[in-house]
């Protein structure tokens, strides 16, 4: 911020004081010069400096940049016009109270300097948009980069957490169990590792799925977890059906979702619950994972990759229109909390 600052008035001292030489130097090359000439070209610095500060004021204000090209060039030009106007007023006023100058007016010349100066307040504007948008679309670029880098960290992760070979073994040895035992329910259990597998393979491809569909994979994997750990783990959703349609980063939930079993759950004898709910607020997207278990502050053994790669995710996907919350509910439960404003 500071850089840019600096660039900023550097690049308004050194416009306007070449804008105000140039002048200067043409005019009296072509007639003859007073000191009164001198001051008034003189005044023309710290004016337009002035008026095109408060300009860059007033769209920082606005937040013109946020409105679309069709919005900002009539905005442009009816602002270069109102300050070409009221630097020519200014000059003018000057001239009239240390000159002589008679009160007729020449109207014709008197556009033209507008116009002229309009023109100056024009190039002073589409400099200064064009900069913005420079520097915009280098942190836009950088901002795709990250979260480039981040989608391939969330694939290596993932494939290291919940579909590591302890996972994929575990998972076919209880369908192995059941084929003879329990037939369909085997065959939907080859179905829910097979949709799993689909959507980790797949997670690269797309940069939000309908929660409904995380819905889908967190179900699929609770259900084959449900076969290894039988009565030790429970769970319930509670889901708002306002946010079945609502964009969410893909598995997401369903990282949380294994963090808890691995970080909470499997640490109990007893096992445990797993609820999950969601609820859209006044605009505002809340999701919550509640497990049992317990944060280890100390040792910090309980947060596990899941917790910091969401936390990245959700920073560049949303920047401050999101926020990730790891806490202890209670002295028995964690909870997981997502916010974001949609």
């Amino acid at each position: 911020m500071y850089k840019k600052e600096n660039i900023y008035w550097t690049c308004q001292f050194s416009g306007w004081f070449f804008y105000t030489t140039i002048n200067l130097l043409f005019f009296k090359l072509s007639y003859q010069t007073s000191f009164l000439d001198i001051i008034n070209f003189l005044l023309w610095f710290p004016l337009g400096i002035s008026i095109t500060h408060l300009y860059k004021v007033l769209i920082q204000k606005l937040n013109i940049f946020k409105y679309k090209i069709f919005f900002q060039i009539p905005f442009t030009i009816v602002s270069s016009f109102l300050m070409a106007f009221v630097f020519f007023l200014f000059n003018l006023f000057v001239v009239k109270i240390f000159g002589n100058t008679s009160n007729q007016i020449d109207y014709i010349a008197a556009i033209s300097k507008i116009l002229s100066l309009m023109l100056i307040f024009i190039i002073w504007s589409v400099i200064y948009f064009a900069y913005h948008y420079f520097t915009n679309y280098r942190k836009t670029e950088i901002q795709n980069l990250k979260l480039l880098a981040n989608k391939n960290e969330t694939e290596l992760n993932t494939l290291k957490s919940q579909l590591n070979p302890h996972f994929i073994f575990n998972s076919l040895n209880s369908i192995t169990a059941l084929i003879d035992e329990n037939p369909p329910k085997a065959k939907r259990a080859i179905n829910q590792l097979s949709n799993i597998l689909r959507s980790t393979l797949m997670i690269h491809k797309n940069k939000f799925i309908k929660f409904e569909e995380e819905i889908k994979l967190v179900t699929d994997y609770l259900e084959l977890e449900l076969m290894r750990y039988e009565e030790r783990i429970q769970y319930h959703l509670e889901i708002d059906s306002n946010t079945l349609k609502l964009p969410i980063p893909p598995m997401m939930i369903q990282t949380l979702v294994e963090n808890a079993i691995k970080h909470g759950i499997n640490k109990s004898i007893e096992g445990g619950e797993i609820i999950l709910k969601s609820l859209l607020d006044n605009r505002t997207f809340k999701l919550e994972v509640k497990n049992t278990g317990q944060l280890d502050f100390q040792t910090k053994t309980n947060s596990g990759i899941g917790v910091e790669n969401t936390n990245n995710r959700l920073q560049l996907l949303y920047g401050n229109n999101a926020t990730f919350n790891l806490r202890n509910f209670d002295n028995k439960n964690v909870v997981s909390e997502i916010t974001i404003n949609v």
